[in-house]
């Protein structure tokens, strides 16, 4: 049974969170704090399998204690919860930038919060990243026994004309993406069309912390954007991303549909958009992240499209979803640490 630390100055939702978490016969909630100080002070002296924590509190926030968990070497697997504003939004992108695993939406009242929607993203999102710690922590004690692993690299297939980079990725991707991004130069061959998993507002505040570190120019897709190398385009959270060929070049366009599986933007239907399209080679990367968005689409581009497929690594995911789904499909060409992701991408579009 996996043992849950909660941290949250309402104690109506420490009570909510913990019923939630005690639903299931995987986890155990029984400890709780007021706030960051307190968990800091239990942190230093018990081990959790994952700790839930509120972004707005007083004494020590949650940014604050990421920090002071960061400074004292303290491990911990934490998931933040975050109300849908602009100031939290910037708050729990760069709480993800200093180590916590992924975010779970803050119901805005007591009916929300008991309702299914947010119990179910809760208990997956701990399924999934405690499913995969575990999984890793098995790789490292049977390491000993086993042949070493090898890192599946090729050359690329050198094919000549316009390239387009088409990212994807889920459950510890912001935190990923800041691997990758930032390695990108400015005068990269390509443009990058880029789907994370995020609510409405966090896209934004995230192209936001990444422009500013990063080379190539990011920012939140809009509307009639002309795709141009150098630049990162993000789906907005809430929208579909597709791109259409037009008289004046690749374009985006933004779609109201419905969710697909639950997930809007959806991987899957950008690189599906993308069979149409002029570009000589798609360059399809896939980050860590529950599920497998994207495998889909990447398949059907395949039928139509040149492309070449670049996958993270089962030991550099949070949650080794998404890759393992493109791995396990046999469309991958090269599995790569996170580290290696850029290099991959520059090495297959080139630079100006």
């Amino acid at each position: 049974m996996k043992n849950i630390l909660v941290v949250d100055d309402s104690a109506l939702m420490r009570r909510v969170i913990c019923d939630i978490i005690n639903t299931d016969e995987l986890f155990r909630a029984n400890d709780v704090c007021r706030d960051g100080l307190e968990a800091y002070e239990k942190l230093k002296i018990a081990n959790y399998d994952a700790v839930i924590l509120d972004v707005n509190m007083p004494k020590m926030n949650g940014l604050e204690l990421l920090e002071k968990l960061h400074e004292e070497k303290i491990k911990a697997t934490v998931i933040m919860v975050s109300t849908l504003t602009t100031k939290d939004a910037t708050t729990t992108i760069m709480a993800m930038e200093r180590g916590a695993v992924d975010f779970v939406p803050k119901p805005m009242n007591i009916i929300e919060a008991r309702g299914e929607e947010f119990k179910n993203h809760l208990l997956n999102v701990l399924r999934a990243v405690l499913s995969c710690n575990q999984e890793k922590r098995n790789i490292r004690a049977s390491e000993k026994y086993a042949s070493p692993s090898i890192n599946h690299h090729v050359a690329p297939k050198n094919i000549p004309g316009n390239k387009l980079v088409a990212l994807a990725c889920s459950t510890g991707g912001p935190k990923a993406l800041q691997s990758v991004i930032p390695y990108l130069p400015a005068n990269m061959k390509a443009p990058v069309v880029l789907v994370q998993h995020m609510p409405k507002g966090f896209t934004k505040t995230m192209a936001q912390r990444l422009n500013e570190i990063s080379e190539v120019i990011v920012k939140e897709a809009e509307d009639g954007d002309t795709l141009r190398s150098g630049i990162v385009y993000i789906a907005p959270g809430g929208r579909h991303m597709l791109v259409r060929k037009t008289p004046t070049g690749h374009k985006i366009v933004l779609s109201d549909e419905a969710a697909i599986g639950g997930l809007k933007p959806c991987a899957n239907l950008t690189y599906q958009s993308l069979k149409d399209c002029d570009y000589n080679q798609i360059i399809c990367v896939v980050l860590t992240g529950m599920g497998a968005d994207g495998t889909k689409g990447i398949l059907e581009l395949g039928k139509h499209r040149p492309i070449h497929t670049i996958a993270q690594n089962e030991e550099t995911c949070v949650v080794y979803g998404m890759p393992k789904s493109i791995v396990d499909s046999k469309v991958a060409d090269e599995i790569v640490p996170l580290n290696e992701i850029a290099q991959a991408i520059i090495k297959n579009v080139g630079v100006k």
